[in-house]
């Protein structure tokens, strides 16, 4: 069994699912502190000119964790976020079909961020037909720290295989996970090339630009079997 563990974010990129898709079991680490206006609260989307920033606005208080931040519901940021998928993904292929697959998530009153980011990432793996089982950190007992946190998390679930991304190369203390019997797998992923609106590719933006432009297809430009 392989485990994958990241922190919660809003519409996340590509390679995000494609280690949601290579890991049996996905932890969502939401007990650790929260990191305001990194990938947790915002993502990116293509415009004519050039990415912008789609931004869920936060009531965040130093040091909360992931788990304890509020969304800023006194900003209308749905009514932006849908106008701007309006905007620049009016004319994609897929607009019509993915727009309501998302507005169904913008017309629920959410409180708390991850909850709000856990059902984008749990309705977007449906859409794609991704099975791994989705767990939040905050749900089990896990011990220690950066890399002997991410060891306690895999010996919870009893694995002997744990998926990392390339970054976790520079971090990870790997002598922890030899001395636990769990074999570290890293992240092996090449961002795809799709159609997209406007001219020119953009890559590294949040997953629902590949909706919008390639709806169903985007199955298999994952290489979702």
């Amino acid at each position: 069994m392989i485990v994958g563990i990241h922190q919660p974010q809003f519409f996340p990129w590509i390679g995000y699912f494609d280690k949601i898709k290579k890991s049996d079991i996905f932890v969502l680490l939401d007990d650790v502190q929260f990191k305001k206006n990194e990938w947790q609260n915002r993502n990116r989307i293509k415009t004519a000119c050039c990415p912008q920033w789609l931004t869920v606005p936060v009531s965040y208080h130093f040091p909360e964790k992931i788990a304890e931040v509020k969304i800023n519901n006194r900003v209308d940021w749905r009514r932006k976020h849908l106008n701007a998928f309006t905007t620049n993904y009016g004319k994609a292929a897929y607009f019509t079909s993915i727009t309501k697959l998302l507005t169904e998530l913008y017309e629920k009153d959410w409180e708390y961020l991850v909850d709000l980011n856990m059902a984008s990432i749990e309705t977007i793996i449906e859409f794609l037909g991704v099975k791994t089982k989705i767990v939040r950190s905050s749900t089990i007992e896990t011990i220690g720290s950066s890399t002997e946190r991410l060891v306690s998390i895999c010996q919870h679930f009893r694995t002997d295989c744990y998926l990392s991304g390339q970054g976790g190369k520079d971090y990870l203390d790997e002598s922890l996970f030899d001395k636990a019997n769990i074999r570290i797998i890293y992240q092996k992923f090449e961002h795809p090339v799709y159609q997209q609106c406007f001219e020119g590719f953009n890559s590294h933006l949040s997953i629902i630009d590949l909706l919008f432009n390639c709806g169903p297809e985007s199955k298999a430009i994952l290489e979702i079997e």
